[in-house]
């Protein structure tokens, strides 16, 4: 029997319009599947309602994978691909496998040797950079950073040192309720003459994507980021 194939699809960032943000050749492939597998069953029940797949929605295949599924889990969850069925792997937003859970499915499929798939769609760590004016031909991201203050403060002067000797474009997100103490915080401990970029709610109609150094950030209104999803670019120089 050969083996199915997992999808990797990539969703809207946010409320905006399908057709926007997904080429037509990634909704048709979602549309076609009756198994997939989420982060959060409800959003990826409205997201799959959105694109109108062939089975209605409430007869699809849900099965998790979060941060609480264990690596014991995982084999249960490619049990049908081994099976010959082919699967599409969803993120709560964007694409799969980057900063979420999806990345280890995908390496137990690779150990299988079951197709991975990944199809086109928005991810707001690399349209960030791209709008960013930093430097994108050297970047590091650094996903989530210490949440406890201190912690984070000192990561954050790693990361400014990091990105001086190196020249390197530094990327790293926070928890959307923290994200303005991580705004402030590198505000007060950053050289002047360090870039930020902050991208907020990109690809919205609210989308926010301002690159300032330091020293001007400081004497600008700060923009609102209180839970929204927000991506942080820092380049020192």
């Amino acid at each position: 029997m050969s083996l199915g194939t997992l999808y990797l699809i990539p969703v809207t960032l946010g409320d905006d319009a399908i057709g926007k943000a997904l080429p037509p050749d990634v909704v048709s492939i979602a549309q076609k599947l009756d198994t997939f597998i989420v982060e959060n069953e409800k959003t990826a029940r409205r997201f799959l309602g959105a694109i109108k797949t062939h089975k209605p929605v409430r007869e699809l295949t849900m099965l998790t994978l979060n941060e609480h599924t264990t690596d014991k889990e995982l084999p249960a969850l490619l049990a049908p691909l081994l099976e010959g069925r082919d699967i599409g792997l969803m993120s709560e937003a964007g694409c799969p496998g980057i900063a979420d859970p999806g990345a280890q499915l995908a390496a137990q499929a690779h150990r299988k040797g079951i197709r991975v798939a990944p199809l086109v769609g928005p991810s707001s760590i690399l349209l960030g950079l791209m709008a960013s004016g930093l430097d994108g031909q050297r970047f590091t991201f650094l996903g989530y950073l210490p949440s406890e203050k201190a912690a984070r403060v000192q990561t954050l002067r790693e990361i400014e040192q990091v990105s001086r000797k190196k020249r390197e474009t530094q990327i790293f997100i926070e928890t959307p309720y923290r994200n303005q103490h991580l705004l402030e915080d590198m505000l007060a401990n950053c050289n002047g003459d360090t870039r930020l970029c902050v991208a907020c709610n990109i690809s919205l109609e609210s989308e926010l994507i301002v690159t300032k150094r330091i020293a001007d950030w400081k004497n600008a209104p700060l923009p609102d980021l209180h839970k929204k999803p927000t991506v942080f670019l820092l380049l020192a120089t």
